[in-house]
């Protein structure tokens, strides 16, 4: 089992940089393949970004590519989420999520943090 816990979100300015941790506990943390996606109100969640346990695949969604980077480092037991040039349209709840399973879609995630909030002003 893998508990998740996000931090680093906050209120910044279109343009400005944040980078969100997800700090996980279980033992197959290292095997595990981590995800971020995000929900705005009113919307359904949607992929962010996903990576391979070693780190050596990566997936990312459109609208971020180019602007957020994942990362991990098993030794720590967390994954990052670096978002720069950050637009209005990226504020939401953004969730950590593990799976044994290397994937884009939600039901492929078995364990999720509790989100934290993501807040881009014009």
């Amino acid at each position: 089992q893998v508990q998740l816990v996000e931090s680093g979100g906050g209120l910044v300015q279109a343009g400005d940089s944040l980078r969100l941790s997800c700090a996980a506990s279980g033992r197959t943390f290292g095997s595990s393949a981590m995800g971020w996606f995000r929900q705005a109100p009113g919307k359904q969640r949607e992929f962010v970004a996903a990576i391979t346990w070693s780190g050596g695949s990566r997936y990312y969604a459109d609208s971020v590519l180019g602007r957020f980077a994942i990362s991990r480092e098993n030794a720590k037991n967390t994954v990052y989420l670096q978002m720069n040039s950050l637009k209005p349209e990226d504020t939401a709840v953004y969730y950590c999520a593990a799976s044994r399973v290397f994937g884009k879609s939600p039901s492929t995630y078995n364990y999720w943090g509790q989100g934290t909030q993501v807040t881009v002003s014009s």
